[in-house]
């Protein structure tokens, strides 16, 4: 995995998850990120850090359409948010997105090992996500 920052969307699985969503037609985008989340959330054996980075991304989506949330502003996002366009979500969504961050988070998780030496930044860098999918519930 090429990976050059601590974002959401800064590494290499991650981006070309968004521009899947991206050019995804807009009825099934939210499919998409369901699935990204839920990949994570349910996994019962090592989490491989391409669920993971998948989960992230997704995370980092559904925060970005919540009132408060962080904006999705790197060139690396789904174009359609980043030029200011939006994706109406579910309302389980934000639950859904917590439960694969913690999974992601936790033990058995090829992110976290991945991170090891740089987990409490990884960690921040998370925590905007994490704040406003809390705020939702």
């Amino acid at each position: 995995m090429g990976t050059w920052d601590f974002g959401p969307f800064d590494n290499d699985t991650a981006a070309d998850w968004s521009g899947e969503l991206n050019d995804a037609e807009p009825g099934r985008r939210v499919e998409l990120i369901r699935e990204a989340l839920t990949a994570a959330a349910n996994e019962d054996e090592y989490l491989d850090s391409d669920y993971a980075c998948e989960a992230i991304a997704a995370a980092a989506v559904v925060a970005s359409q919540l009132p408060g949330g962080p904006a999705i502003t790197t060139s690396y996002g789904p174009d359609f948010l980043v030029q200011g366009g939006t994706i109406d979500l579910p309302d389980d969504l934000p639950e859904l997105a917590l439960q694969a961050l913690a999974r992601v988070a936790g033990e058995d998780s090829e992110w976290r090992d991945l991170w090891e030496d740089s987990f409490g930044k990884a960690l921040r860098a998370l925590e905007p996500i994490r704040a406003a999918l809390e705020e939702a519930l």
